[in-house]
């Protein structure tokens, strides 16, 4: 991306990550503390995230308290910042923490606070499922979402990632925990759905030069690993990787939407009828996209593939640990970012 537009030295520049002690989060927070920059974790329970601060050096790092859909709380944590990020998100919608108070609500009030704090850069996460014109209310609150962050801050920057993989992913994590204990893994729709797992190291590379270069662009990046899996491969691979035989069993969409109604009524529910709409599309780059190069190779980024870096974390679904196969424990990962 070229030399950085940051006009201040980077220990004199604040980054406020709002939603930043999650998943994600903490992978931008790891890669600009290395470059850095002071950084404003915002969230709801600041109490609940020390574990980015180790992340720095002390004093580099704070978590501060604020919610999305309180503004006057956004406009606090963004005072000051240079670049805002926003990556709240939520799977799956329940009482107040619903797609609109979050994906659409929650992405306005994030770029009216960066715009009124005048920070150079907002980037706001989305998904490559979004669209305005789904049948899914989760993939049309996060184009609304991307609609009113641009419109209440010209330039925003929206980085929209298929699945994302990394050591506390809820992707391959998540099959993983599946075989543990079930002989049986559902195929929903058969399993030919695709997607194009990106790692979450990339993602806060891409975030990271996208803020260092400081250009309000408006430019929407779309974002995906080298691989295209359907959801059939993703679970042999990840079967594979742990060293267990399941029977994959297809499943219609009529009854895995159904099931997802069912399944919906739970607190925490692990498949919902809106999720089963949003698979019956694929999750990868358009290319459209890659034509333009709206891409993570476009960012000068070479993503990283399943194969180098899932089995480091995978090993502790297998029989016996990281003692299976070859009895050593597979290579860690230092290089997330």
């Amino acid at each position: 991306m070229g030399k950085t537009s940051v006009t201040s030295a980077p220990s004199d520049t604040i980054i406020t990550l709002i939603g930043g002690s999650g998943f994600l989060g903490r992978h931008i927070v790891r890669s600009l503390a290395k470059r850095g920059y002071r950084i404003r974790v915002a969230c709801r329970r600041p109490d609940l995230a020390g574990h980015v601060q180790p992340l720095g050096v002390p004093g580099q790092i704070m978590p501060v308290q604020a919610n999305v859909r309180y503004p006057a709380s956004l406009m606090a944590v963004c005072d000051g910042a240079h670049a805002v990020v926003n990556l709240t998100g939520i799977l799956s919608s329940a009482g107040a923490q619903s797609f609109d108070g979050v994906h659409v609500f929650g992405a306005e009030a994030s770029a009216k606070a960066a715009k009124a704090a005048k920070a150079r850069v907002f980037i706001q996460l989305s998904a490559i499922g979004a669209d305005a014109h789904s049948a899914s209310a989760y993939a049309k609150s996060k184009a609304e979402g991307e609609a009113r962050a641009k419109a209440a801050f010209p330039g925003t920057i929206v980085l929209r990632p298929s699945v994302v993989f990394g050591p506390e992913d809820g992707l391959f994590n998540r099959f993983a925990a599946m075989a543990r204990f079930s002989p049986v893994l559902p195929l929903i729709g058969g399993g030919t759905t695709k997607f194009q797992p990106v790692f979450v190291g990339d993602i806060a590379q891409a975030a990271t030069r996208l803020i260092e270069a400081g250009l309000a662009s408006g430019r929407t990046y779309e974002l995906g690993g080298p691989e295209v899996m359907t959801l059939r491969e993703i679970f042999e691979f990840t079967l594979q990787t742990i060293g267990r035989k399941r029977l994959l069993v297809p499943v219609p969409w009529p009854v895995a939407r159904v099931k997802g109604m069912i399944l919906g009524l739970l607190p925490k529910p692990p498949l919902t009828s809106d999720q089963v709409e949003l698979l019956k599309s694929d999750n990868v780059v358009s290319a459209e996209a890659t034509h333009e190069r709206r891409t993570l190779q476009g960012l000068g980024i070479t993503p990283r593939g399943i194969e180098a870096i899932v089995p480091a974390y995978l090993y502790r679904y297998r029989k016996a640990g990281q003692f299976s196969g070859t009895g050593e424990k597979p290579k860690e990962i230092t290089d997330l970012s």
